[in-house]
């Protein structure tokens, strides 16, 4: 299941003893609506070993501008709440797999 970002929470989610995968979305975005079942996949399947994030840029532009999103989707990879990955545009599950696989 994934938690919805935002400014009230993201510290938190940040924060989570587990990695954490942030999916930076959009609803008028075409690409992110192609990769939603793919990120919803990945939360079932890496449930209770990494928090998986939907952060809706129209909602949270804050939160987008910090981590400097320009494009979407993009997926961004936090361990121990530092950024250590990041993908851009429409990626397969198996290269998402391989990037969670190599925080845990």
């Amino acid at each position: 299941m994934e938690t919805v970002l935002n400014s009230l929470n993201i510290n938190e989610v940040l924060e989570s003893p587990m990695p954490v995968l942030v999916d930076f979305w959009a609803a008028w975005c075409g690409p992110c609506r192609v990769l939603t079942p793919t990120v919803d996949e990945i939360a079932k399947e890496y449930e209770g070993r990494v928090l998986v994030a939907k952060c809706n840029v129209d909602d949270c532009d804050d939160i987008a501008a910090a981590y400097g999103i320009r494009n979407i989707p993009t997926l961004l990879f936090f361990k121990n709440g530092e950024l250590v990955d990041r993908t851009v545009g429409l990626v397969r599950k198996g290269e998402i797999a391989e990037k969670l696989d190599a925080l845990l």
